[in-house]
């Protein structure tokens, strides 16, 4: 076993990004981590990761040994978990990420709710706008908004999500009302991380990069730009619907709203037989079968 725990720390100081966070997640020293990791370079014989005193660096032996290790890791997970699945009570840890604004508003009271009913499920909850790598960064469950692309990994639909292009009254006092999408290179269009506005235009999907003087990967931040007239942005449902309903933004080129859009459960499918996280998927699915409250 000592070679399993070997590739564990190992795994774990890759995902992790030091020896000290490996340690922290695993529960033992960061002596104990580095000991394991150097005895798995001595018995393979060559350098995995080369040390600094703030970072790590894999060699390339490093990162094909990564990419083998951290499937044979899931693989061992999984067979544990298949053990333990006729337990009546689910246990064990979930980690999930999801974008920031709506984790906070709207995933994390849910999941609050679901560990009151599975306290021994032990939660890592990670949000950020960056798009994460799931089976690489070790994540049970993604929460992804927007229009899934070609993957390997499953999905199952939570809630409807809409797009709307929207500006300021006082914004189109001083500009003249976008009435087609090639009219949108003629105004400041406000980005967040995606310089690629989805529409759809005959009943096709289409992505049209849009250019302007604003850009941050902070909803809340560009909700705001919009709304004191810096210009024209495409925001979901959940940021500016009321907005709309009070008159404070106006939506435009609804024509061409893309109208498949959503928020999606995404997960490995080495994951998809987990009980834990079939558990939480159903419960999440329940929670938001009415869609999003505001």
């Amino acid at each position: 076993m000592r070679k399993w725990d070997a590739i564990e720390a190992y795994v774990t100081v890759v995902r992790e990004g030091s020896f000290s966070a490996a340690a922290e997640r695993l529960g033992v020293s960061a002596s104990h981590i580095s000991r394991r990791v150097a005895e798995l370079e001595k018995r393979l014989g060559t350098p995995l990761i080369y040390r600094t005193t703030r970072s790590i660096r894999l060699s390339e032996a490093g990162e094909q040994y990564f990419e083998q290790c951290h499937r044979l890791l899931e693989g061992f997970l999984s067979a544990e978990e298949a053990i333990s699945q006729a337990q009546r009570e689910p246990s064990g840890q979930l980690r999930v990420t999801c974008a920031t604004t709506f984790g906070e508003r709207f995933l994390a009271p849910q999941l609050n709710d679901f560990m009151l009913k599975y306290p021994k499920i032990r939660l890592d909850l990670h949000l950020t706008n960056r798009q994460t790598d799931l089976i690489a960064e070790g994540y049970d469950l993604a929460v992804r908004m927007g229009s899934l692309k070609d993957s390997s990994l499953l999905s199952r639909r939570l809630c409807d999500r809409r797009e709307y292009l929207c500006a300021s009254p006082d914004y189109l006092q001083r500009h003249s009302m976008p009435h087609t999408l090639a009219e949108l290179s003629h105004h400041n269009c406000l980005l967040g991380s995606n310089p690629w506005w989805l529409f759809s235009e005959n009943g096709q999907r289409r992505e049209l990069k849009v250019q302007g003087n604003w850009r941050s990967k902070s909803g809340p931040a560009l909700l705001d730009a919009v709304r004191k007239g810096l210009g024209i942005a495409q925001l979901p449902d959940y940021y500016v619907e009321p907005l709309l309903a009070r008159g404070e933004l106006i939506s435009m080129l609804e024509q061409y709203r893309y109208p498949f859009s959503g928020v999606w459960l995404v997960y490995p499918q080495a994951k998809q037989r987990s009980a834990k996280l079939q558990v939480l998927c159903d419960f999440l699915v329940e929670r938001f079968r009415d869609g999003l409250p505001w």
